[in-house]
């Protein structure tokens, strides 16, 4: 197969296979938004008169042939087969003659790979999306369950003051809100149509992106052609940093479980067959499908950094630099999802020790509350602050383990249902 820039000679072969790398491989992942692509540029050759409306339809048809034959897992690139877009056009081209060479007119490779990111990212944070959805209600729901089961607070990994399950799990609900707020704003960077901004300079051809972009349901197009190109690797990387976010709050919350878990604490515990014993000690249970979360979310930390530095000092334009990309982003989508879909199986199975503060270990858990009622009784804070030191060097103190916390977002109003309507607002942004 003739590559589609070939000028009468062959590239070595060896630059070939390097140039290329793994593209043939991911790119697959493409093919079907290569197609959508392509369907809504010949639809609008045929307004600007570059092509007939009855090629279109026969195009059109074909391309759905194709598009088929991709969702039902039978599309391969051909060996000789540069890449997607060669590929496609290929089969037009044999399936139909010269018309299928027609549909590269008025686009460059470069705004084509473009839209294919741009619909392919949009689709992966829809994902994304549904599966912190799915963790955030279980966690929602695991926060209201447990809301009167007390937990030890610490600070700076000493006992500090009463905290809750309910707070536990609401927190990480709450924070995954703040998640979702950065990927929305990686969805809005990536709803922008690249689309007619060719090859970073625009085409003399009359093309009608407002209507491609009506096409392929972006919200709005890069209107500056070559910011369309520019916005290569800055797209990702703004994708790759709420990615991470994400992966932060994971990685928190998978090494408080593997805390909790723990001999030495006793909060929680889950069924034998989802955690792992020791070789040589028989009582062990350990928490390594919480290890390898939160190994797998520290790597997804280093994705923002890793692109960035791919993407450094590169005047604007385009660079097969950006080729890697796809590289380090397309699997990092698939670790994503799979410890998203992995840290909400286990917490369905998670079980709290509900009489943990029965522990006289935990008794100075209290002393805050008993300053402050000291101080609701009128003696003023730093009195009443020195009173209860005094009682705790000395061994006298004894706790008042009544928790009247009702202040929003504490332990007895948790606001379970804001933090639930503010998910529920920004998460239908992503569409």
């Amino acid at each position: 197969m003739a590559k589609i820039w070939n000028k009468g000679f062959d590239a070595n072969k060896l630059v070939e296979d390097f140039t290329v790398g793994k593209d043939r491989e991911l790119d697959v992942r493409l093919a079907e938004y290569d197609i959508i692509g392509s369907m809504a540029h010949i639809k609008m050759l045929v307004k600007i008169g570059l092509l007939e409306a009855d090629e279109e339809k026969t195009l059109h048809r074909e391309l759905q042939n194709i598009l088929a034959e991709v969702r039902a897992g039978n599309f391969v690139l051909d060996v000789d087969a540069e890449d997607i877009h060669s590929q496609i056009e290929a089969m037009l081209t044999e399936r139909l003659g010269e018309m299928g060479k027609k549909i590269h007119s008025g686009r460059s490779r470069n705004d084509q790979v473009l839209v294919d990111i741009k619909l392919f990212l949009k689709n992966e944070i829809c994902r994304i999306k549904e599966n912190v959805l799915q963790l955030f209600n279980l966690l929602q729901l695991l926060s209201e369950q447990h809301k009167n089961v007390l937990l030890p607070g610490y600070t700076h990994g000493q006992i500090a003051m009463p905290s809750s399950f309910g707070l536990w799990f609401g927190a990480y609900a709450e924070t995954l809100v703040d998640d979702m707020y950065t990927l929305v704003a990686a969805y809005r960077v990536a709803d922008q149509n690249p689309l007619g901004s060719a090859a970073g300079y625009g085409s003399s051809f009359p093309i009608d992106r407002e209507m491609t972009t009506q096409e392929l349901d972006f919200a709005t197009m890069s209107y500056n052609v070559v910011a369309a190109q520019m916005g290569r690797g800055k797209t990702e990387r703004i994708l790759a940093q709420a990615m991470s976010n994400i992966a932060f709050t994971l990685t928190k919350l998978a090494t408080d479980n593997c805390m909790y878990l723990s001999g030495n604490y006793g909060f929680i515990s889950y069924p034998n067959e989802l955690t792992t014993g020791s070789s040589i000690m028989p009582h062990k249970k350990n928490p390594d499908v919480w290890e390898l979360i939160r190994s797998y979310s520290n790597r997804l930390q280093s994705l923002p950094n890793e692109i960035s530095l791919m993407t450094t000092n590169l005047p604007h334009g385009y660079y097969r630099d950006y080729q890697l990309l796809k590289e380090v982003l397309f699997p990092a989508f698939e670790t994503l999802n799979k410890i998203l879909e992995m840290t909400h199986f286990m917490l369905q199975y998670i079980s709290v020790n509900e009489n943990i503060l029965a522990d006289e270990r935990y008794n100075y858990l209290f002393t805050v509350e008993d300053v402050n009622n000291r101080v609701l009784q009128g003696i003023p804070f730093r009195e009443a602050y020195k009173q209860v030191g005094i009682e705790v060097e000395n061994g006298t103190y004894q706790p008042n383990k009544t928790i009247k916390h009702t202040h929003v977002g504490s332990i007895g109003n948790l606001c379970t249902k804001e933090i639930g309507e503010k998910m529920a607002k920004v998460s239908k942004e992503i569409r």
